[in-house]
Order: C-alpha cells, then sequence, then structure tokens
C-alpha cells in the first residue's frame, strides 16, 4: 500500500484558490456532513476550541470519507502534539503564532524525521496504516503539508524571512490576533490590518509559497479573494450553525 497524495498540498503548490473551514464543535458528525458540503478543505482547530487527540482523529476518520482535505490546526509548535498528530495520519499541519524563521525551522523539524527532523519514530500507527504502507518512514515527509500562521506586527516584520524556510508550503494570516497586535482588535478591516494583511501575502507570493487567510464572513473573503489569497477560511462550523439559527429566528419574530 502507498500513501494517498496529499491534494490540500498540490493546492498550495500549484497556487490554486481553495475555501475552507474551521471545526470548532469537537463533533466528527459536523465534521463528515462538511467534508461533503463542495469545501476543499477543513481545519480540525486544536488552539482555540475544546479538541484534543482523540477527538482529532475522529474527526481526521470522518473527514476521509468526504471530499475535503483534512487540516490539523496545532494548539502550539510543540513538537510533541506534532508528533502524535502526524502518527494520527495527519498530512497537513497549521502552526500557530509563528514569529520568526527560527520559530518556524523548528515547526519543521517537528514534522520531519532524523536527520532532517526531530519527530519520534513509531512502528505502528494511523499514518502507516498499522504497517502497511510500504517505505513510509522514507516517503512519510513527500507529502506533509506544512503552514505556520502570521499573527502578530513582530511576524509581519519577518514575513520575507518565514517565507524563505524551506518545507513550508504557505503562510496564512490571522487577521484577529493581527488586530489586536496593531491596537485595533477585532477591526479586521481597517486599513491598517488590510496593509499588514496584504504584506503578508506578497512576501509569501515573492518566495513562491502560497498565501492563507480566514474571513469572518463572504464578503471580507471575497476581498480577500480579489487580493489574490489561495486559501481562505470561511468562518467555521459554529459560526454556520449560528448565523442560520439566528437568522431564522429573527425571521420568524418579525412575522409577530
Amino acid at each position: 500500500m502507498e500513501l494517498c497524495p496529499n491534494d490540500f498540498k498540490a493546492s498550495l503548490q500549484s497556487r490554486q484558490r481553495v475555501f475552507g473551514t474551521w471545526l470548532m464543535m469537537d463533533n466528527p458528525v459536523t465534521a463528515e456532513a462538511l467534508s461533503f458540503s463542495g469545501l476543499d478543505f477543513l481545519v480540525i482547530d486544536m488552539e482555540h476550541s475544546a479538541t484534543d487527540v482523540r477527538q482529532a482523529r475522529a474527526q481526521l476518520q470522518a473527514i476521509a470519507g468526504g471530499g475535503a482535505s483534512a487540516v490539523v490546526r496545532l494548539p502550539s509548535s510543540d513538537r510533541v502534539v506534532a508528533k502524535k498528530v502526524l502518527d494520527l495520519g495527519a498530512q497537513s499541519l497549521m502552526f500557530p503564532m509563528i514569529q520568526s524563521a527560527q520559530d518556524e525551522q523548528r515547526a519543521v523539524a517537528a514534522t520531519r524525521y532524523s536527520p532532517e527532523g526531530v519527530r519520534g519514530v513509531a512502528v505502528m500507527h494511523r499514518a502507516n496504516r498499522y504497517k502497511t504502507v510500504d517505505a513510509y518512514l522514507e516517503n512519510a515527509a513527500r507529502d506533509l503539508c506544512v503552514t505556520v500562521q502570521i499573527e502578530t506586527t513582530e511576524a509581519v516584520a519577518n514575513a520575507a524571512e518565514i517565507a524563505a524556510v524551506s518545507g513550508v508550503d504557505g503562510l496564512f494570516v490571522g487577521p484577529g490576533d493581527l488586530s489586536a497586535s496593531v491596537g485595533l482588535i477585532g477591526q479586521v478591516t481597517h486599513p491598517r490590518v488590510l496593509d499588514n494583511v496584504q504584506r503578508v501575502l506578497e512576501l509569501a507570493h515573492a518566495a513562491g509559497k502560497s498565501a492563507g487567510v480566514l474571513a469572518a464572513d463572504e464578503d471580507i473573503a471575497q476581498r480577500y479573494a480579489a487580493l489574490g489569497f489561495n486559501f481562505i477560511g470561511l468562518g467555521s462550523d459554529l459560526a454556520f450553525m449560528m448565523r442560520t439559527a439566528r437568522g431564522a429566528v429573527a425571521r420568524m419574530r418579525s412575522t409577530r
């Protein structure tokens, strides 16, 4: 048996525009349903949700039957957590709060076996299909996709060096944290925030890397797409649910 190709990595390498959403509800049924929705990728969020390693595994299994690619956003750049998630079979990882090229190099090293990195070796796990994948150890890094989040003014200042690091497929901007970093918390479309967002996009593309961003709604997503972002997050499963529920309630109350 061979490893499955990583469609998300291929889309980033070709700078194809793809759309996804965040999974915040720790729910494999939600993950499975959205994998059939037409979205290109689903981000299993271990940073800002209650999702732990076991719940991430359940969501990876649920997504596998659909048409979306799974991306796991780690809770931190801790190499131990990265190792566990890789052993679960995640092929695409997103590392939050990368501030420098050194941070990024450590993140990449966490995804590679020695001598290229520091990933621990296990004999049997979901990633190697329980020891049925031929030459997994030699080929594991081939289809791994690593993206890093740029979320502060310090990271933006270092974005050229971050984009130049080998082994990283894309830079992903977090407008929420970035707005806080520039002193405009929550104002993700403020010109000062957008200037920083566009700066990351330009530096990523100049280095031959894809650039991604999270959009709070479709109007903002279209604005980011027009700027040239390649992979765009459209809110979250929780946001979709709340928006639909609140809209329905508001419409029904207006009929009283």
